[in-house]
């Protein structure tokens, strides 16, 4: 089972999504069936690198808001994180680029890495509330996934994997995707949004029975998580 996950880290619903998917994939029994690639997709392509702006500060000017209005709005996101077992602090998170950390994925991807620095990279961000749009940043973050550090700091310092980064972002914009996390199975189902984990495990498993695919081992019972969200641009 095919599966291509178009996504940003600057996105919580994509790592509240992605979470979901997960714990779907394990509790159906698809798991070990499932080859995982993860797509680029950038809401902001002209946010700063070395942007210092909250991201409350960000929220309210985007959505014409009060930060006390885009306060309220992060806890909510805060509050479905937990449903899924993820901790978000939007406190002192910063609005940053995330075309830097996207060529990062994609050189990982091509030393078979990318799930590991994906997790860190939205962990870093949301977890940690660390600015991925960092050189220094990325290269620690490289280095906790168990890649070279020194080649990671090259890679972060050129425009290497660029190319692959916007063939991704290309290619999202034929398909007509104008929100992520966007999910593409074997080229032919697609799933848009952070969608509930029942939803997940049932069009997973409807997918494999038309597709032929057997689960690897005897599903999970079932268990009901809010409903998600998407980010747009």
């Amino acid at each position: 089972m095919k599966i291509e996950i178009w996504s940003d880290y600057a996105c919580p619903f994509c790592y509240i999504g992605k979470r979901t998917f997960e714990q779907a994939l394990k509790q159906s029994g698809f798991e070990s069936k499932a080859e995982i690639s993860f797509k680029a997709f950038q809401l902001d392509p002209e946010a700063p690198s070395d942007s210092s702006i909250s991201i409350y500060d960000h929220l309210a000017t985007k959505m014409g808001q009060t930060v006390e209005q885009a306060k309220a709005m992060t806890q909510g996101v805060a509050e479905q994180a937990q449903t899924v077992g993820l901790q978000f602090n939007f406190k002192d998170m910063v609005h940053t680029n995330t075309f830097a950390a996207h060529r990062l994925a994609k050189w990982a991807e091509s030393l078979e890495q990318d799930a590991a620095v994906t997790e860190k990279l939205l962990h870093g961000h949301f977890t940690e509330m660390k600015n991925i749009g960092d050189p220094g940043v990325l290269a620690d973050i490289a280095e906790e996934a168990g890649l070279p550090r020194e080649e990671a700091k090259a890679v972060i310092a050129s425009e290497a994997f660029s190319e692959e980064v916007l063939k991704d972002i290309e290619e999202a914009r034929q398909i007509g995707i104008q929100g992520v996390p966007f999910f593409v199975v074997n080229r032919k189902y697609a799933l848009s949004g952070a969608q509930p984990l029942e939803t997940f495990i049932e069009a997973i498993s409807e997918i494999a029975e038309e597709e032929g695919i057997r689960p690897a081992s005897k599903p999970r019972s079932k268990t009901s998580y809010c409903t998600g969200d998407s980010c747009e641009v």
